[in-house]
């Protein structure tokens, strides 16, 4: 069994800060202290340094068959992404087929992923036609399969979205096995007539994207689910929230004593609406759902970070290259949807957030890892530095300076949607199961390194 003993590092969880040394055996932390002095088949000294729990993205998309092609990360060259920057878990979306099972679609993801992700990986399974059959497959998924998180779409008519009585049905059967439903909130019968009526007016450029699906959109079906799932006493997740028409709906659902779980993403935080506005088609770059929105909703969304209202950053992660966005030149609604983000989430965050004092840096672990970790059934297991939990740090340098860019970034992807920017904190060295995964930017481990978590029930402890 292999022994690490990581030095003088500065340990940070969501509660805690201590300066201590963290020693590891094979795939767990068993120590945490001052001064230790095990014999260690490596030593590595963290001094000047954070020891942060390995990141949880909880939404991304690997592999991902969309629009008439495929975002152009596998799970291989995303999850090696991920853990340059600090993400050493996924949990990505296994999708249903139209009149295909549950479980065949989650077996699709296995075969995607099993002896290919470089990191760790778990799956939600996003329902895209609930029906009496899907119905009796949520036991067997939640009690046998680990997957305790179901996504339903209320947006992209005609393709994946489902009408409320499938949300509702869904959202009663996940709940007698202990499970959680997640959902994309936005209207999707408002967007399909916005669409059309621009079209018709010949309006074709990305920025229509996002006039498409203005905040209303949002809000309106964010306040929706929120009803459905209060009627039956349900919990709830809410991916990618983007706008502060959406978080008042929150806060509303609050006010009768509703707890509702809110994620945004990291480009919401940092990015405004006038990227659409880039020349040379450059505005299809941040063509996603929900779109960029304004700086008053960048305000709200760290507001509501800081009042509990949203608990998670995640990313959304979904790249398609530029060949593949010029798909929608003449048509933005053909511009396949999302953009290349895990590689910088933690960096990105740490340095918009903790640095310019807009989180508190155990603030910032919470919603990179432990909330994540927590509401998806994967704590302690992940989601902190604890005795006994998977030795996932990341060794993060906060004085580290350094610029984002497409020609180092190693998401496989042709832009950034971060080109240019200046960021101070930087992932040193990411450590996997007590295995050294990325070390100054090289590589040690490779292509099915990364396993498979079987998550417990929503909200239940995962056994370490």
């Amino acid at each position: 069994m292999k022994k690490l003993l990581i030095k003088n590092g500065t340990v940070v969880t969501a509660s805690d800060i201590q300066n201590a040394d963290v020693y590891i055996e094979g795939e767990k932390v068993h120590t945490i202290g001052k001064n230790l002095q095990m014999a260690a088949d490596q030593t590595i000294d963290a001094k000047g340094c954070y020891l942060f729990p390995g990141g949880i993205d909880a939404h991304t998309h690997m592999d991902l068959p969309f629009m008439g092609t495929s975002s152009s990360d596998d799970f291989e060259s995303g999850t090696l992404a991920g853990l340059h920057g600090g993400t050493t878990t996924i949990i990505d979306f296994a999708f249903q087929s139209h009149g295909k099972s549950l479980a065949e679609g989650l077996n699709v993801w296995h075969e995607k992923a099993a002896g290919k992700a470089v990191g760790d990986y778990a799956f939600h399974v996003a329902v895209t036609d609930f029906n009496e059959n899907s119905r009796k497959e949520i036991q067997a998924l939640v009690e046998e399969k680990g997957v305790s998180s179901f996504k339903t779409f209320m947006a992209y008519k005609g393709a994946i979205m489902v009408d409320d009585r499938q949300i509702l049905g869904l959202m009663n059967e996940v709940k007698k096995f202990g499970g959680i439903v997640t959902t994309h909130a936005e209207n999707g019968d408002l967007v399909d007539m916005l669409i059309q009526e621009n079209r018709a007016k010949g309006n074709t450029a990305p920025k229509y994207h996002a006039l498409s699906r203005p905040p209303i959109v949002e809000a309106e079906a964010t306040g929706r689910v929120m009803d459905l799932a209060f009627e039956g006493g349900h919990p709830l997740y809410i991916v990618h929230m983007t706008c502060e028409d959406a978080i008042n709906r929150v806060r509303q659902a609050m006010m009768r004593n509703q707890r509702v779980h809110v994620e945004t993403c990291i480009q919401y935080l940092l990015l405004d609406d006038s990227v659409y506005l880039e020349e040379n088609f450059g505005g299809a770059k941040y063509v996603m759902s929900p779109p960029i929105r304004k700086k008053k909703d960048q305000a709200a969304l760290w507001s509501a970070i800081n009042q509990n209202l949203v608990e998670v950053v995640a990313t959304d992660h979904c790249p398609f290259c530029m060949d593949q966005k010029k798909a929608g030149i003449n048509d933005f609604s053909k511009i396949p949807n999302g953009g290349p983000v895990i590689e910088h989430r933690m960096e990105l965050l740490f340095s918009e957030g903790v640095v310019k004092n807009r989180i508190s840096i155990n603030k910032f672990v919470e919603v990179t890892s432990t909330a994540p970790a927590k509401i998806f059934g994967m704590f302690p297991k992940k989601g902190t530095i604890a005795v006994g939990g998977d030795a996932d740090i990341v060794i993060f340098d906060p004085n580290a300076e350094h610029k984002i860019s497409a020609t180092t970034h190693h998401m496989k992807c042709d832009f950034s949607m971060f080109e240019g920017w200046e960021v101070k904190g930087k992932c040193r060295t990411t450590i996997l199961r007590g295995v050294v995964a990325v070390d100054q930017g090289k590589a040690l481990v490779g292509k099915g390194f990364g396993k498979y978590i079987s998550r417990s029930k929503f909200g239940q402890p995962l056994n370490t």
